[in-house]
């Protein structure tokens, strides 16, 4: 199977792994039909994410499209960081295999339930 350099570092070299014990935003998604599950945990100040951390367990484009996720919504805006879709993830990847495009939505459903944890945490 062939990943892209930045799929290889991403892997190798994950960015923002941990758990937020006072996490504002909680996303948990998986797949049954690969084992896949990922956590993102988000702490958010005046709708802007302001720290974000993973957990995953799953293959290595698992793990590298949870971390790139992670990196493209720090920083952001909760509005902003639900249009990051997997495709997007994607390209920032530098492409995944076809079998492993799931890994992608994966991201994109965690990052979505986080802010909608939050979001329901939130309301008054």
């Amino acid at each position: 199977m062939y990943y892209s350099k930045t799929v290889t570092d991403y892997f190798n070299n994950p960015r923002n792994v941990g758990e937020i014990a006072d996490a504002d935003g909680i996303g948990i998604v998986g797949n049954s039909k690969c084992g896949d599950i990922m956590k993102i945990y988000l702490k958010i100040k005046n709708n802007i994410i302001t720290d974000v951390k993973f957990k995953t367990y799953g293959c290595a484009a698992a793990i590298a499209t949870s971390s790139m996720a992670t990196e493209m919504i720090k920083g952001k805006d909760i509005s902003e960081a639900t249009k990051i879709t997997n495709k997007i993830i994607i390209n920032k990847l530098g492409g995944l295999p076809d079998n492993k495009i799931h890994c992608s939505c994966l991201a994109e459903q965690a990052i979505r339930a986080a802010v909608k944890d939050y979001v329901n945490k939130t309301k008054k």
